[in-house]
Parts: C-alpha cells; structure tokens; sequence
C-alpha cells in the first residue's frame, strides 16, 4: 500500500525557568495541515510502521529547512527500534548529513506501546545515547509499565501524560501520584516535562512541584511547516521575558 502524503508540525517545549525553548516536538500532518488521525485514517495498521519511519524523515528534513537550533523530538514506535533498527539509523544518518548534531535528536517512546522484547529494547537504546541521542518516554502514566520502564531503562526524559495532569490542582490521587513519580526521576537523574497543559491552575501547580519544562496550548500551539514563537500569558510574563530565545 501507498503510503499518504505527510508533513509535520512542530510544538515548542519550553523550559520556564530559563525562559527559553528547550525543543520542538514533530507532529505528523497530512500535506495541507490535516490532523494526525486523518493520516492514520489513509493507512492499514499493517502500514503503521513505515508510516512511523517516514513521518520521522519529513520531520527531520522540515527542522533542518527551518534551521532549527535547539532539541528536536522525533516520536518513534518502540518495536521500530528493536526489529527494523536500520531504518532509525537511516533517519539519524540523515539528520546528520543535513547538518543536525546528534546531540539535538531526541528519540520519545510510548509507554502505551507494548514493549514485547524488553531485552533488546534496552540494547537499541543503550546503542542511541552512545551516540548522544536523548531517550524519551511520552504519555508517561497512560500505561501501567510506567515505573518499571524508569528502573529499567532510565531514559533522559520522561512526558507526563495529559490526562493525568487535566485538573490536577483539584485532583489530590493524581497530585499524589506525579509527586511520587517526580521524586523517583530526581533521584534517577531524569528531567520531567508536563504535556499538555492547557489552563494557568494546571500550569502553576506543575511549577509549584517543580516541573519546569512545558509543552502545550497555554505556552504554544501546533505551527504547521514552521517554528513557532512562544506565547506567554500576561500572569507569566516579567519583564522581557516574552521574547523568544532558543538554545
């Protein structure tokens, strides 16, 4: 099967603390800006790995046109890394050859994906941060593997799952919960950023945990083929700091 036309757009991860864009996650699109569930509509789920390899070339292709400086998260099917690890290495060697620095590339798991062969999950991965390649683990609490997979693999970074964090000003379990987990990732050494914040209460309480690295509609939304700036509320904003840096 023909796999559909694709592009990508790109969400700003900011870190709060430092006023800045820490990344920019790629999003799949379809070639006129149409949503990623349209694009999943026009393939089989035979298709869905393929579809994965090419959604990560685009983006690459797309952040290295656009000149962009700062991390870039390219979202990437666990099974993908274990039994078709060429193709990654493919997008990665492309990355480079376009000018990209290792260093910049950010692979993001789902631990909502099974990940069936655990052992040679580990090994993919170890292989990658040799290289200098950042691992990810997004929609961290959509699963029920989400502590196992921090005592066994570590990665880098771990995305707290939306809809654990929707309301939680007002929600003392799911409070209880993200305090546990972000005092497991100080003690392992591993950054946290709240996805999918959407309203100032969620925003603040996050901050008063101590999360400062951020993604979602309150600080930036999805910009189609480009780089979007930064958009802080008025309550966030001191001084200059609503001037976009990157880094």
């Amino acid at each position: 099967m023909t796999l559909p036309s694709i592009s990508v757009a790109f969400q700003p991860i900011v870190d709060i603390e430092e006023r800045r864009i820490a990344s920019y996650e790629a999003l799949v699109r379809g070639p006129a800006g149409e949503p990623a569930a349209w694009v999943f509509d026009q393939i089989s789920a035979e298709d869905v790995h393929r579809l994965d390899d090419a959604c990560r070339d685009v983006a690459i292709e797309w952040a290295a046109r656009l000149g962009i400086e700062c991390q870039l998260n390219l979202n990437c099917l666990p099974r993908n890394l274990v039994s078709v690890p060429s193709a990654v290495e493919q997008s990665l060697a492309r990355a480079e050859a376009l000018g990209l620095l290792t260093s910049q590339l950010v692979l993001e798991v789902t631990e909502g994906e099974v990940i069936e062969d655990q052992v040679s999950f580990a090994e993919a991965i170890g292989r990658f941060r040799k290289r200098g390649i950042s691992i990810a683990i997004d929609d961290f609490g959509s699963g029920y593997s989400g502590l196992n997979l921090l005592a066994d693999f570590q990665p880098d970074t771990i995305k707290l799952d939306q809809n654990l964090l929707r309301g939680i000003e007002g929600r003392g379990p799911r409070q209880a919960i993200v305090r546990a987990v972000l005092s497991a990732c100080l003690d392992l050494g591993i950054d946290v950023i709240a996805e999918g914040v959407e309203t100032l209460e969620e925003f603040r309480w996050c901050q008063a945990a101590g999360i400062t690295q951020f993604q979602g509609y309150l600080l930036g939304r999805p910009g189609f083929e480009c780089l979007p700036e930064v958009h802080y509320p008025p309550s966030l904003v001191r001084g200059d700091s609503s001037r976009r840096r990157t880094g």
